[in-house]
Order: structure tokens, then C-alpha cells, then sequence
């Protein structure tokens, strides 16, 4: 079974749609995401507190600075924007694909838990991630 999802983003960020896999997935077996894009991430994280999003965010903002910043002068790939490069080395650092669990017809995901897309570029984008449930 498979299908894919597209979130809409307005910017860096982290943009559950746990909601829309819960309400997809049927029967169980592992469910596996992968975001087709190249300067953004899937995570499981807390959906409790949006200060836990608000801290990744700023965490990894600090931890890869724009490409303006002093700090990254050793980039060369520049021409697409002081955010794009950045994007590429979170993209990186973090995961692209996700395995989950379905149990039942349900997510077995950990009470706090929610599915999101990071975007770590700065302008709107319309991300599509890929879900294939194996039965």
C-alpha cells in the first residue's frame, strides 16, 4: 500500500502531519516515509510542547548558520540562496526516512509522540513524502 503526502511549509520549521498518516494507515505492518527532497527532514519528536519544536529550530540554526555568516565562509555552493547550503548539511545530519510501526491500524507511536517534517529553507515550499505500508 502506498500513497504520499504533501505539506505545505511557510518557511524553516517543523510541520506535523501525524494526523493525516494516522488517518491513512490500515492493518499492520511497518510503515516507511521518505521526504523526496533534498534540504528537509522527517522526525519523530514531542507534539506536546511547541517549545521543544521552537528549540530544534533554534538549535539547529545556531548549529548551521546561514551561509553569510563568517563562520561558513568554506562554502561554495552559495548561489541558490545563504539558506540552501545549510539546508543540505541538516538535511544531512538528520533522517530523510522514517520507520514506524502499525498495529492494529494504528501508529505505534509513544503518547508525545508526532510525525513532522523539517523544512530548513526559508521560503514556502510544497514538500512530498513518499509512505509504503508493508503488510
Amino acid at each position: 500500500m502506498q500513497t504520499s503526502f504533501t505539506i505545505q511549509t511557510n518557511g524553516q520549521g517543523l510541520y506535523e502531519f501525524t494526523g493525516d498518516v494516522a488517518a491513512w494507515v490500515q492493518g499492520s505492518g511497518l510503515l516507511t516515509l521518505f521526504v523526496r527532497h533534498s534540504s528537509a527532514s522527517l522526525l519523530v519528536q514531542e507534539n506536546a510542547d511547541p517549545e521543544v519544536q521552537t528549540d530544534l529550530l533554534n538549535f539547529f540554526r545556531k548549529l548551521v548558520p546561514p551561509s553569510t555568516d563568517p563562520r561558513m565562509s568554506y562554502l561554495t555552493h552559495t548561489y541558490e540562496g545563504p539558506d540552501d547550503m545549510p539546508a543540505h548539511i541538516k538535511a544531512a545530519m538528520l533522517p530523510v526516512s522514517l520507520s514506524i510501526p502499525v498495529i492494529n491500524g494504528r501508529l505505534a507511536l509513544g503518547t508525545w509522540q508526532g510525525i513532522y517534517l523539517f523544512e530548513h529553507r526559508n521560503a514556502p515550499h510544497s514538500r512530498q513524502v513518499v509512505a509504503h505500508l508493508a503488510h
